[in-house]
């Protein structure tokens, strides 16, 4: 590079990359941009360049051994998490089924004979609303 002042500009951009990518790539990426001066592009907008690689290349995870522990740690630890959360007692207090026996045809069970809708609530209990069907025949 002829001028030092965009040569040590450009360099400065450089150094930001991590080191194994200055290993690899820096040689290169330094002869691209006194290629790129000596053709009239400013030095300022290959550093801005080089400066945006750099940001990526430190926030883009790469593959490999860390990002497999990491992913190992976090699914042991979800999974531990919900077979504590499975295991644990619950605290609502525990509650009987009723049953009675069913008698007559299933769809006189409502308080109404005939199509429509049914309200079965016990105390307690939310209020489910149902929808029975007498198929037109009497109780």
């Amino acid at each position: 590079m002829a001028d030092p002042r965009a040569a040590r500009l450009v360099e400065t951009a450089l150094r930001c990359y991590p080191g194994r990518w200055r290993r690899r790539h820096g040689a290169e990426a330094a002869e691209l941009a006194a290629l790129l001066i000596r053709d009239g592009t400013p030095a300022s907008s290959i550093a801005w360049s080089y400066l945006a690689g750099a940001a990526r290349e430190w926030l883009t995870p790469r593959p490999g051994r860390r990002l497999s522990l990491a992913a190992s740690a976090l699914l042991i630890a979800a999974v531990s998490l919900g077979l504590s959360a499975g295991l644990l007692p619950s605290t609502a207090p525990a509650r009987a089924a009723v049953t009675r026996q069913a008698h007559g045809p299933a769809h006189c069970q409502s308080s109404r004979a005939g199509a429509g809708p049914s309200a079965i609530s016990a105390p307690g209990r939310p209020r489910v609303i149902g929808w029975e069907a007498g198929h037109g025949r009497p109780c």
